[in-house]
């Protein structure tokens, strides 16, 4: 299990309760949607995932083995090491190539060996089809180029887990289509893939297990 959280209690840093009560496991290899209106709670509860806002309380609280109850400074930095997080504004470096935006990150957990780091530069690009863009910079890439580029920048430490919070939200249609489709292909090597959406238009066509946040409270929906 990758994770799994029983009876999982979720506050604003002003104390705000969020979702209360939370119940939500993820497997290897599951394409999970997490639905709700803007404010629900959403991307609140995908904080908590990687460590960026606290549980109030729990039952069980555990990603990648580890109790997010009681997990210390160094490691949530272990914690998103071993994640793959994609955001809606992409958060590419601007002042970069495609090259080093993915380089900065290798380098930054720890690669050293120069061919080792192109052979993994060129795996990540060409899964997301965007091989031959290496020394673009993301000013010339349109939003979906660069969305790609940041899920590739997700997948260069194989993770287990990919975590998008609203990635299709500055795309138009056709393109967020595509995006989907490239998640849906990443959950199919293996790698659990959960998604924070408010485009319902996107869930027939891309099936996968969907969480609803509503008034509180998170509940999966049975097809």
């Amino acid at each position: 299990m990758l994770i799994e959280y029983k009876n999982v209690n979720i506050s604003h840093h002003d104390d705000e309760v969020v979702l209360r009560g939370v119940d939500f496991k993820v497997s290897e290899g599951e394409f999970i949607y997490i639905i709700g209106k803007v404010g629900s709670g959403k991307s609140s509860l995908m904080r908590t995932v990687y460590g960026d806002l606290e549980i109030d309380s729990a039952y069980t609280a555990n990603v990648l083995g580890r109790d997010m109850t009681d997990i210390s400074h160094s490691e949530v930095q272990s914690l998103r090491r071993e994640l793959g997080i994609v955001f809606q504004d992409f958060k590419l470096l601007t002042d970069r190539t495609v090259r080093k935006n993915l380089e900065f990150v290798l380098r930054a957990t720890g690669w050293k060996d120069e061919f080792e780091i192109d052979k993994r530069i060129r795996e990540v690009l060409k899964a997301v089809n965007m091989t031959g863009c290496e020394e673009r910079m993301p000013h010339e890439l349109s939003g979906g180029e660069q969305q790609r580029i940041a899920i590739a920048r997700a997948l260069l430490n194989s993770p287990k887990l990919v975590l998008a919070d609203e990635p299709t939200g500055n795309l138009d249609p056709e393109t967020a289509e595509s995006i989907i489709g490239l998640f849906r292909d990443i959950s199919a090597t293996g790698t659990a893939v959960v998604i924070t959406t408010h485009n319902m238009t996107l869930l027939d066509k891309f099936p996968g297990i969907i969480y609803q946040c509503e008034d509180g409270k998170l509940s999966e929906k049975k097809n």
